[in-house]
């Protein structure tokens, strides 16, 4: 968002969305007025600005999700923003009120000195169970797709995920990890080391990718992990942070050298994956409450904060409970 002409782009584009998922008249005309505001308050009051808009999914319901994201100035207390006529030099403005009632969904983080994550969403029916898991790709700088991608899935009581990168960038990166998703998510009950030897075999048509599937098992309280390749897999339980092993190669090309591991999982743990496109430098420390913040809201922080724009970058966030 460096332009006042992107704000009409951005209003634009999420009316597109949620027309083309059937959203209803009264919620389109909703996100369009949440669209605005996002955008308009990123011009007036925020450096390094950015929003996503996406269509979403949560079993039979779709919905349109939001991001405003920026690097500053940030605010100490967010919650006073959500007050018609509250604003500040240096806050985000009047709009954060009105953009709270007509969200389904409305979630912040914001600290001074480095930024404000915000994240709307707006649905067809009802607002749905909130996610276990969530994530953000982001594509190079002058690609329009990303050869990044993550996938969730939960299915007969195991509860996965996956990060995708797609060897070099651009439309034959993205291929290879669309082919990825499209097995892992059609792929049968199987613990993560059985499902990276299926994914190993059914990508070899494309160009391979760096990729690593985990799984949380909220009983045994462990995360079990399986990759290969450049993919970073890291488990923060307070100020702890371990890593899981990714073995060396290409999924979908090579000799596979298949090997699972699993590290310890509690309740207040978090699962952290990552491309390369995004540095191993980031830490949660010093973010109030980014701990206790949904996926999507943490993933949204540590792509922003250590994502590079010389690649593809990719960050997915789980825990074992919503």
């Amino acid at each position: 968002m460096d332009d006042p002409s992107a704000v009409g782009t951005v209003r634009r584009f999420a009316v597109d969305l949620a027309q083309a998922v059937d959203l209803g008249e009264r919620k389109t005309a909703d996100i369009a007025i949440v669209a605005a505001e996002l955008a308009t308050n990123l011009i007036k009051h925020a450096e390094d600005g950015s929003v996503l808009a996406r269509p979403v999914r949560r079993g039979d319901d779709v919905g349109v999700e939001i991001l405003s994201i920026d690097s500053s100035p940030g605010m100490s207390d967010l919650s006073a923003m959500y007050a018609d006529g509250h604003s500040t030099s240096g806050t985000l403005g009047i709009g954060l009120g009105a953009v709270a009632r007509l969200a389904d969904r409305f979630e912040g983080l914001s600290v001074p000195g480095r930024g404000t994550v915000l994240a709307v969403q707006l649905w067809r029916t009802a607002e749905p169970p909130s996610a276990w898991a969530d994530g953000l790709t982001r594509p190079l700088t002058g690609e329009t797709v990303s050869g990044d991608c993550y996938a969730v899935r939960e299915r007969s009581g195991r509860r996965q995920v996956m990060v995708s990168d797609g060897l070099g960038h651009g439309p034959l990166a993205a291929a290879a990890s669309q082919a990825a998703f499209n097995i892992f998510h059609t792929a049968p009950d199987e613990p993560p080391a059985s499902l990276v030897e299926r994914l190993h075999r059914g990508i070899s048509h494309t160009r391979g990718a760096a990729l690593t599937v985990a799984e949380i098992d909220p009983d045994a309280g462990v995360v079990r992990a399986c990759g290969m390749g450049n993919i970073a897999t890291s488990v923060v339980t307070g100020d702890e942070r371990r890593s899981l092993v990714s073995m060396p190669g290409i999924v979908g090309h090579g000799r596979a050298v298949i090997r699972q591991f699993e590290q310890q999982f509690g309740p207040e743990s978090l699962l952290i994956m990552h491309s390369d496109g995004v540095s191993d430098k980031w830490s949660l420390a010093g973010y109030p409450a980014l701990s206790t913040s949904s996926p999507l809201v943490i993933a949204a922080t540590v792509l922003r904060d250590a994502g590079v724009r010389r690649d593809d970058a990719c960050v997915l966030a789980a825990r074992s409970t919503p």
